[in-house]
């Protein structure tokens, strides 16, 4: 069986071809290995910048580095970058 990290390597490499189905089916199953993971280890340079962000942004260590992957994925394009609906209420002025 080939990893999960394997297979979205993959579909990185090959983004026009992979069903949107297929993409969801392989993030959740992501999702599910980063959150049941005891542990991600982190050389030091990477962990003192994600103690920082969470100094900053007053997050667990898990919540920062849940936004800093979900975050990377929206700006690459592997996830969708939510859209704005121009023809519903807003908050504040623009």
């Amino acid at each position: 069986m080939t990893d999960i990290a394997s297979l979205l390597e993959d579909a990185a490499g090959r983004m026009d071809d992979i069903s949107t189905a297929d993409l969801q089916v392989m993030l959740r199953r992501a999702a599910l290995v980063v959150r049941n993971a005891g542990s991600i280890a982190l050389d030091d340079r990477t962990e003192e910048a994600v103690r920082g962000l969470c100094r900053e942004l007053g997050l667990t260590r898990e919540d920062a580095i849940r936004y800093v992957v979900r975050e990377w994925m929206e700006q690459n394009t592997y996830l969708p970058v939510h859209m704005l609906d121009e023809d519903g209420a807003v908050d504040g002025e623009a």
